[in-house]
């Protein structure tokens, strides 16, 4: 990736430091938020922590939106992005048991997001005609998960023989790199602005597509599931005093099967298929809770957590494809933050119903399957009725 000339390598590399910086953040706050403190206490502080993380695009999103309207300042955001969560991560290290805590990770959170919204738009840009944008996704995917899997296991050695100050450390260092590798990515290029009529579908007023409406529900649907889920399954696990493995495993699983999906999602290049992955997804995660409600222990959780990590992907990759296709070029920027809005909230929301109320996990996994059962059936019947409409048109 170091020597090639594609630039999606380029930016690959820097993808690929961000998330392993993230990974290591996420080490260390697990231990201080989590795992280090009774259940009670973790449930408020990670109430706490969900309540800070629906701040950082609020913060960020009106920011850098008209900016990421324009090509030129990409790289600057990237590299800005990396350099401040070296400099907040360091003065994060040594405050992590005082109140400093919560202020700290939100300025890095808000970093890691406006680096996210940078990514969808040099993605579109760097990405080749001959891979196309759900190939382009799905390699930076694969580089990121990469990047997490490959640092985790010195993230958890330095916070078991050091503390859980030693994995910050480590990202700062981390992000100073991706930093340098922002600096060095190809200039992405200039465009005209573009003046459209006020009955252009490919007008975006408020970052709104027409086109992405009906892919946003079912992808907003999956977001606010895989933050119940996250949550349902941690918590029941924590309340259940399994071993630390189970945390490992089932949790290795999710990245796994995401991994897969980024393996097997460059296949999916057309729109009518891309909308189809977002209904199916749909599908899997209800067989998955149906079955995960029926059997409970490690074998069924590890094979539920791999496919529902899969199918989370798999509509990630496809909105995220559909996103960077109906965009139009001039309004990037309020496209991308809108629905990383709508993401981050739906993720919040989702993760609020377990974390808050005493919620079992064969309760949380039947209302999960009725949930991805009622969005599937909506999914499709609006599905049907735009088909036919446009057919009749």
């Amino acid at each position: 990736m170091w020597r090639s000339s594609d630039p999606i390598d380029a930016y690959g590399l820097n993808h690929l430091t961000s998330v392993a910086g993230d990974a290591l953040l996420a080490i260390s706050l697990s231990d201080s938020i989590f795992f280090s403190v009774p259940v009670g206490q973790a449930r408020l502080r990670v109430t706490a922590y969900l309540l800070l993380t629906m701040l950082p695009l609020a913060l960020a999103g009106p920011l850098i939106a008209p900016i990421l309207d324009r090509a030129g300042p990409r790289r600057s955001i990237t590299f800005a992005a990396a350099a401040a969560r070296c400099v907040f991560a360091i003065l994060l290290a040594p405050r992590l048991a005082t109140n400093w805590l919560f202020p700290l990770a939100l300025a890095i959170l808000v970093c890691s997001k406006v680096h996210t919204i940078a990514k969808n738009a040099l993605t579109m840009v760097y990405a080749s005609r001959a891979d196309g944008l759900m190939r382009a996704n799905a390699r930076l995917g694969r580089v990121g998960l990469a990047g997490a899997i490959a640092i985790a296991p010195f993230g958890i050695l330095a916070l078991k023989a050091v503390d859980p100050a030693a994995p910050l450390y480590i990202a700062a260092v981390i992000y100073a790199g991706s930093a340098a590798l922002a600096a060095r990515l190809p200039h992405p290029g200039t465009r005209e602005p573009v003046v459209r009529a006020p009955g252009d579908p490919d007008r975006a007023p408020m970052g709104r597509v027409r086109r992405l409406q009906l892919p946003a529900m079912g992808a907003v649907g999956m977001r606010a599931a895989a933050g119940f889920l996250l949550f349902l399954l941690a918590f029941a696990l924590r309340d259940a005093e399994v071993p630390a493995l189970w945390f490992a495993v089932v949790g290795g699983a999710g990245i796994a099967g995401g991994f897969v999906a980024d393996a097997v999602a460059p296949a999916l290049r057309t729109d009518r298929r891309e909308e189809a992955v977002v209904i199916t997804s749909l599908s899997v995660g209800a067989i998955g809770a149906l079955l995960a409600w029926q059997l409970y222990g490690l074998p069924l959780l590890t094979i539920y957590a791999f496919s529902a990590g899969a199918a989370a992907e798999f509509a990630r990759l496809a909105f995220q494809a559909l996103m960077q296709r109906h965009a139009p070029p001039e309004a990037l920027g309020r496209v991308f933050v809108r629905y990383e809005v709508l993401f981050q909230v739906a993720w919040v929301l989702g993760a609020f119903a377990p974390v808050v109320l005493p919620i079992s996990f064969r309760q949380g996994v039947i209302v999960l399957a009725l949930f991805y059962g009622a969005l599937a059936t909506i999914y499709i019947v609006r599905a049907r009725r735009r088909l036919a409409g446009s057919t009749s048109d």
